[in-house]
């Protein structure tokens, strides 16, 4: 087909095609108009008697029926399709009554089981209701019988005490009032008492029908009511008895004056309004008062002097002891246990030795589990506590302590704590420095030694000069006549470990270590470090008494409750004897390791002692950083300019790893360079310490720790460089070679040449021109001279010209002759020397 302006366009067969013009846009604004048309929809639809032909034969009802069937039916559908679909349809419905009838079914029964719980509370909370009100009534039906019994009998008292003055002045207003006047032994006066308290209690408006009703105005709605519809809050125990208490004072005629209690108050230098208050269980208000009419404005926070409180207990009319700060420690004060309360403990058994000889391995060995994998480069870094049992049941406390020199701290609380020490040697290295500071440790504390000689299994295993080079420190051992005892053993194959703990068994029972269980637990902190999401966590050794859960203690300037204990195998206990490590959970802060902590009654103890260390080390520091004269201020301002600084910021995991770094930091430097420790700490890197460090400009060292994500991106904002580490000789090796980049280069001379000034000639332009003779080495025009005259030099310089002949050179060998000119100096003469020498410069570096 084609259009009116002869273009092709679509057709469609049967009904006429239908045209129409469309405008289509293209970019740049172009348009087009284009010629459309739509092609009708083809419907099929069946003839009539199309179903009566297939048939063949069928009454004239049937194909009427068909014929209405296919004239409904869509095209294309069979009649037996057409059944399924009808068929199915019908089911959907059927199923769809049967669903809505089940949840219906279902809806009604919870409805029911609603109804039936609401009905079962209601009849509960009525009967409860009923039994409080019939014991609340019988409750006060008592009390008013007791006090109506009291009453009869004070008036048989006072009756009995004045017959004839009770009885005159009480028939007038009997007769009166119109009534009978009782006369003989039958007569009660004491129905005026009652009658005159119930006036009294109408006057105030407070009647004994209004209290017992809960004392509640009516027509004020209040949330209680609102929510629990039994009318608001029922009266206390302690309200009931405060009401019959007023009732008895009021029935035995006023109120009783209690009789004063006089107690010892306890005055320390410096007290709080609210405590001194507590201390003489008197209320603050009146404290307060009584300072105000002594014209001193105070509140119940704020401090008094000893002086001022001291008047104000005696105003009180209690007594005065004056104690002093230190005196809050007494009540963790030892005492010493009978022989009798004494039960045999585990001795605590510490490994030491030097770094590398093999102690975590030998511990290792004993414990049978792998310790050594865990620490970084394959030393330890923290002191581990451990519990051993051995084949013949005896219960060992070991503690493995740092061999490397950075940790001598650490390894002298070990050493403090012991009761055995196990000194580690290598049999193919022999005794080395941090060995003999292990010697000095264990004799210090006064404990017994046992030589452990280890690697005896390497071919240059040499047992014999361990034992001898062990004599020039007073260790004497066994084979050599001696009684200290040593074994040879081998962490790798396991020969010697039954004789060591053999030894040591026998150690601990020659020392007959013995402890009090039944008593408040005192303790050593082995480690401390603040674990992510369990708080601050210290690793103690109990030493006497038993550590339960839920007991307060203070422990260094910290104090806290044992929330939780953990064993060695990271099991949680509930207590921890004599001689078991734990680690315990719920400090408020991260102690000292070296720490000692004691179990108190209270918190308040806890607190008082904590804060008051507290104070005293914050004192102590504010001494020792503050100088005590002017020359002496003067002096640390000089040697600070003399001295330059390095700056930077320690962040470890435990507090015993950071003080190690903190003290191996102090031992770098000279005269020239040191490091500053700016502040040091446990945990992880925090914004504070990038704030820190930015202000100061210095680096953060981590040091098995990182910095969370907000200071990693203050960090990388402000330029602030952090440092990652896990072993102690990286992180101490890069801060000298940070400090060393301080010092100032070391300039040395090196002399490469004489010469010798033969005549001295004038030169017009360029002054004074020495002919010269190289008598030794070489002379170089970039090199610096002097001049010498009679072996004294006269003038240091350079030069300003270097000819050979009248070419101008470099350097002139030695036996040749050459034309010197000075820079600047022109006073030459014949028979001066001059020296020639070179100048470098040489990085320094500290030891």
């Amino acid at each position: 087909m084609s259009d009116n302006d002869g273009k092709k366009t679509l057709g469609v067969r049967g009904g006429g095609p239908r045209s129409g013009n469309v405008k289509q846009s293209f970019s740049h604004g172009r348009t087009k108009n284009v010629v459309v048309e739509t092609k009708r929809k083809r419907v099929v639809v069946p003839k009539a008697g199309a179903g009566a032909a297939g048939k063949g034969t069928g009454s004239g009802s049937n194909a009427a029926a068909a014929a209405a069937a296919n004239a409904r039916r869509p095209g294309g559908i069979s009649e037996a399709e057409m059944e399924r679909r009808l068929k199915a349809l019908q089911a959907a419905k059927a199923r769809e009554v049967e669903e809505a009838a089940q949840r219906e079914a279902e809806e009604k029964a919870r409805e029911e089981e609603r109804n039936r719980l609401r009905a079962e509370k209601e009849q509960k909370e009525r009967e409860q209701r009923e039994a409080e009100e019939r014991a609340r009534a019988k409750a006060e039906e008592e009390e008013r019988a007791r006090i109506a019994a009291e009453e009869a009998k004070k008036a048989e008292r006072a009756a009995a005490a004045k017959p004839a003055a009770a009885a005159a002045p009480k028939a007038a207003p009997a007769d009166k009032a119109g009534a009978p006047a009782r006369t003989g032994a039958g007569a009660k006066p004491a129905p005026a008492a009652p009658r005159k308290a119930e006036r009294e209690r109408e006057e105030r408006g407070r009647s004994t029908r209004g209290r017992d009703d809960g004392g509640r105005r009516a027509g004020k709605l209040t949330l209680n009511q609102a929510l629990s519809g039994e009318g608001g809050r029922q009266k206390s125990m302690a309200a009931m008895k405060r009401k019959q208490e007023r009732a008895r004072q009021k029935a035995m005629g006023g109120n009783a004056v209690r009789e004063k209690v006089t107690r010892d108050v306890q005055l320390p230098e410096a007290i709080t309004v609210a405590e001194l208050a507590n201390r003489m269980a008197e209320r603050v208000a009146d404290v307060v008062k009584s300072l105000m009419q002594m014209g001193v404005m105070a509140t119940q926070n704020q401090t008094i002097d000893a002086d001022t409180a001291e008047l104000i207990i005696e105003e009180f009319g209690h007594k005065v002891t004056r104690v002093s700060d230190a005196d809050v420690e007494q009540v963790i004060e030892q005492v010493e246990d009978s022989e009798d309360d004494l039960k045999p403990r585990p001795p605590v058994v510490t490994i030491m030795g030097h770094v590398d000889h093999g102690k975590t391995s030998l511990l290792d060995a004993i414990r049978n589990t792998k310790v050594v994998t865990g620490e970084a480069g394959g030393i330890t870094q923290h002191i581990g506590a451990y519990q051993v049992t051995t084949d013949s049941g005896a219960v060992l406390s070991f503690l493995d302590t740092p061999g490397h020199a950075a940790f001598t701290s650490m390894r002298s609380r070990g050493a403090q704590v012991t009761d055995i020490v196990v000194l580690v040697v290598a049999a193919d290295d022999a005794v080395m420095p941090q060995t003999v500071e292990a010697i000095s440790h264990a004799k210090a504390a006064g404990v017994p030694m046992i030589v452990a000689i280890n690697k005896i299994d390497k071919p240059a295993a040499n047992p014999t000069k361990v034992r001898t080079d062990l004599l020039q420190h007073e260790v004497v051992v066994e084979q050599m006549s001696g009684d200290v005892q040593d074994v040879e053993v081998s962490a790798h194959t396991g020969q010697g470990l039954d004789e060591l703990l053999e030894a040591i068994a026998l150690q601990a029972e020659i020392l007959e270590l013995k402890a009090n269980p039944d008593r408040p637990a005192q303790a050593a902190v082995i480690e401390a470090k603040l674990d992510v999401g369990r708080g601050p966590v210290a690793t103690v050794l109990v030493q006497n008494g038993t550590l339960r859960q839920g007991d307060i203690f203070v422990v260094g300037e910290q104090w806290g409750k044992v929330r939780a204990m953990e064993n060695d195998r990271g099991e949680r206990v509930k207590e921890a004897g004599p001689s078991v490590p734990v680690e315990v959970l719920g400090l408020n802060g991260t102690p000292e390791a070296g720490d000692v902590l004691n179990v108190t009654s209270t918190e308040a103890q806890a607190r008082e002692i904590a804060e008051y260390r507290a104070q005293v080390a914050k004192d102590k520091r504010a001494a020792a950083g503050a100088a005590t004269t002017l020359d002496q201020l003067m002096q640390k301002a000089k040697d600070d300019q003399n001295v330059a600084e390095l700056p930077i910021l320690v962040k470890a995991d435990v507090q015993g790893s950071a003080e190690a770094i903190v003290q191996a930091m102090e031992k770098i430097g000279n005269d020239e360079v040191r490091v500053r420790v700016l502040h040091y700490g446990v945990g992880a890197i925090t914004e504070t310490d990038v704030g820190l460090a930015e202000a100061s400009g210095a680096p953060i060292m981590g040091f098995n720790v990182r910095a969370n994500a907000s200071a990693r991106n203050t960090a990388n904002q402000k330029g602030v460089e952090i440092r990652y580490y896990s072993v102690i000789y990286d992180l101490v090796d890069d801060v000298k070679a940070a400090a060393s980049g301080l010092l100032s280069a070391e300039v040395r001379e090196r002399f490469i040449g004489y010469a010798k000034i033969k005549e001295v000639f004038k030169v017009t332009g360029v002054g004074k021109v020495a002919g010269c003779l190289v008598t030794e080495g070489v002379a170089r025009r970039s090199a610096g001279v002097r001049l010498l005259r009679d072996d004294v030099v006269i003038h240091e310089g350079t030069l300003k010209t270097l000819k050979r002949f009248k070419d101008e050179v470099a350097e002139v060998q030695s036996g040749q002759e050459c034309g010197m000119a000075f820079e600047n100096y022109d006073d030459i003469r014949p028979d001066d020397v001059i020296e020639i020498f070179e100048r470098e410069e040489i990085e320094r570096k500290l030891d």
